[in-house]
């Protein structure tokens, strides 16, 4: 960097191109491309400038929706490898992805970006996908840091969120991706957090991203999400994208004594690692097409999730059996979502041609049943109640339009549109075995018209390789093996960011604070439609044996085996909650801590394993600044969904070992429930004052007086002064440092 002059660093921590970084002398510029389900590399510089009009023929893989509802981080990671294989033949260095924002409401726009609710399942899953696209050397870029989490307003909006909930939910997985995936490059988010831009928080981006967690790559800018090159550089921001072409004002505000140099410096040595870094990795002409169509197709048979089955499925396939296949979209597949990560497929299977083409002794009928533009065609749907109504089975297909869900904006409900539930409603009238399977980039209701399909299996968006999957499962070729990675609600009014969500005048409050998801049903114990963690096999599975052994302080292995007790292969997605039994919560009731996803043949059972750690009992001390381990009982939990327990098993932990430090201003109830300041005020107040908290004292005047802080008894005509108060402060710090 020293032989570079201002106006060259000052470059090098902004792009030349829409998708290049700069190059200067010694330091090539580097390629980003969008992602993070499929290479969307732009194929016409003369296009629109993101290039989502022009860009080259690439894999679409299931997008993260659907990856997260796998709760298969093995599948994931090679699902990572091929998009750095063909992003790597496609001259890119740095794949945009994958993105980990937390799933708060299901109305988010991009949610069919995102993998969970769930910080745990968001970290290992990302953490899987960073893994893979970095196994080749290409880089991965994890975004949006942080809290984005709506698409409403989202260059403007504050996320107003207390530090409990961001350090418990919204950041966890962003950590656990950064200490242990170790991922090139890290994307700030468009909004305010707290009122300031991530692009100039320091907090985030150097205190907490560097400091705390040791991240040592690039923090790039999200494409336009920069409002001041000066502030963002000072905050830790190390490349601004796309380029705004003010690179004269970072070297205007050295040369004015407003930045200082080293800063701009900083920036562009890390620049210049990340050439480094994607300098080693690995080239390709190109791919086998076929195989990673394959692979996209197995990654969709793992994300379906089966929610209902009353006995329909599987079809038998020998079966000479009539099946009438319903729905404009069993032949017109939504297969992602639309925006930034579109991608341009190198084929695309609809399920209409993949069940034809199943080899099944069936007789197949198609009838479209629906537009969709969504306005109604009572032409269409006799068309499709005729079909139903000669057939042994009907197949119907329904999701939601492309209009309807998109980065750029939020959803404004829940509902499948109205003329495919009146659809649904007079096909059943006439053929009483309907399976429904839906095509959703985010959860719809299901409540108001589930009683009307036999089976439902929930299709998210598949990939293109999704119409291929759902025939393999709906016939029994293989088993759904997708469990759901968010809480289906009865109602939208259920949500616990309802009355919070989208926000206005530029705020968004986090009033539902660490509740969300689950961990609201759960800990008000409130009716879902389907709970986290759900989903249906064409098998049943037995879970025993559970042991659990301490190997340590705060550390704990749990075993169990799992078996499959039917009559056909299928995989388990066996889950570790760590639960708390409290009168009033003061945090939520339990907690995903651990999940495997276990493949099994008929009369096959494995012994399943998890380490247990004290950061898995943690919660975030705003006091201390500080992950905290309170002493006392929890109980594991072993089950199939979050409302599926199957095993427990009752443990104690002795805490962290910390003592909170006792001032004049602790309460009377802390100071006695200390273990060292307890013994230390009793003998004060056997001599200065014995009627307080002693044995005279009523259970009501106790209440009253354990919440006083110390030092305010004197204002009360109590005999315990300020020396004396200081006395005792003094003789626990003494204590405490003995210990």
């Amino acid at each position: 960097m020293s032989e570079l002059s201002l106006e060259q660093k000052a470059s090098l921590t902004s792009g030349s191109s829409t998708w290049d970084s700069t190059a200067v002398e010694g330091v090539r510029a580097v390629t980003f491309t969008d992602g993070p389900h499929g290479i969307r590399r732009q194929e016409r510089r003369d296009g629109d400038a993101l290039g989502l009009t022009h860009s080259v023929p690439a894999t679409c893989f299931p997008p993260a929706v659907a990856l997260g509802a796998s709760f298969d981080a093995g599948l994931v990671r090679r699902v990572g490898a091929a998009l750095a294989r063909e992003a790597a033949a496609l001259g890119a260095d740095v794949v945009l992805g994958p993105g980990v924002n937390i799933k708060r409401s299901p109305l988010c726009g991009r949610n069919f970006e995102y993998f969970s609710e769930d910080p745990h399942l968001t970290g290992v899953l990302g953490a899987a996908l960073v893994d893979g696209i970095q196994s080749l050397g290409v880089g991965a870029c994890v975004k949006h840091f942080a809290v984005n989490n709506q698409e409403h307003d989202r260059m403007r909006v504050s996320a107003d969120v207390d530090e409990r909930t961001l350090r418990e939910i919204y950041l966890p997985a962003f950590e656990k991706i950064v200490t242990e995936a170790r991922p090139y490059a890290v994307m700030c988010s468009y909004n305010k957090i707290n009122g300031v831009y991530a692009s100039q928080n320091r907090w985030l981006l150097t205190e907490l991203l560097r400091g705390e967690w040791g991240f040592d790559g690039l923090v790039v800018s999200d494409w336009g999400a920069v409002n001041d090159r000066v502030e963002a550089l000072r905050a830790g921001l190390d490349l601004e994208m796309p380029p705004s072409r003010t690179d004269d004002e970072i070297v205007a505000a050295v040369r004015a004594g407003r930045l200082d140099e080293a800063d701009v410096t900083r920036a562009a040595d890390r620049m210049r690692a990340l050439v480094r870094r994607v300098d080693r990795r690995e080239r390709f002409d190109g791919w086998d097409v076929d195989a990673h169509h394959e692979l996209a197709r197995e990654a969709a048979r793992g994300a379906a999730v089966l929610l209902k089955n009353d006995g329909v499925l599987p079809l038998d396939p020998g079966a000479s059996q009539r099946v009438a296949v319903v729905g404009e979209l069993a032949r017109t597949p939504r297969y992602q979502g639309h925006g930034s990560s579109h991608v341009v497929p190198t084929r695309l299977d609809d399920a209409w041609t993949a069940l034809q083409a199943a080899g099944t002794a069936a007789t197949l009928d198609f009838a479209a049943g629906y537009r969709l533009d969504g306005v109604p065609d009572a032409g269409l749907r006799a068309e499709a109640v005729a079909a139903a109504e000669v057939a042994d089975v009907t197949l119907l297909f329904l999701g939601l339009p492309e209009e309807a869900e998109s980065e750029g904006f939020d959803r404004t409900t829940l509902d499948l549109p109205a003329d495919q539930i009146a659809l649904l409603r007079a096909v059943a009238e006439v053929c009483p075995r309907v399976i429904a399977v839906l095509a959703n980039g985010g959860v719809v209701s299901v409540a108001e018209w589930r009683d009307a399909a036999a089976a439902v299996l929930e299709g998210w968006l598949l990939g293109q390789a999704g119409g291929a999957a759902v025939a393999d499962l709906l016939f029994g070729a293989h088993s759904p093996s997708g469990r759901l990675a968010e809480t289906i609600p009865l109602r939208l009014a259920d949500v616990p960011s309802y009355l919070h969500f989208p926000g206005a005048d530029g705020h968004v409050v986090y009033g539902e604070g660490r509740y969300v998801g689950y961990r609201h049903h759960d800990t008000l114990d409130t009716e879902v439609a389907y709970p986290f963690g759900h989903g249906l096999t064409y098998t049943t599975f037995e879970y025993s044996d559970l042991a659990v052994t301490e190997t340590g302080q705060n550390a704990w292995t749990v075993e169990l085996t799992v078996a499959n007790t039917g009559e056909r292969a299928a995989a388990e997605v066996v889950q570790l909650y760590t639960a708390f039994a409290e009168d009033v919560p003061s945090r939520p009731r339990h907690e995903l801590r651990g999940f495997r996803k276990v493949f099994l043949a008929p009369g096959e059972a494995q012994r399943v394993t998890f380490a247990l750690t004290g950061r898995d009992l943690a919660w975030w001390s705003t006091g201390r600044g500080a992950w905290a381990v309170s002493a006392g009982r929890f109980t594991v939990e072993i089950g199939a969904s979050s409302r599926d327990i199957r095993l427990t098993a009752e443990l104690t932990t002795p805490g962290d070992g910390h003592l909170p430090t006792l001032t004049g201003m602790s309460t009377l109830g802390e100071w006695l429930d200390h273990p060292i300041g307890g013994p230390l005020l009793r003998a004060r107040l056997a001599t200065d004052a014995p009627d307080l908290a002693g044995e005279r004292t009523s259970p009501m005047m106790l209440a009253l007086q354990r919440g006083v802080p110390l030092v305010k008894f004197r204002t009360f005509g109590v005999p315990l002064g300020l020396a004396a108060v200081n006395e005792l402060v003094e003789a626990a710090a003494r204590a405490a440092e003995t210990l």
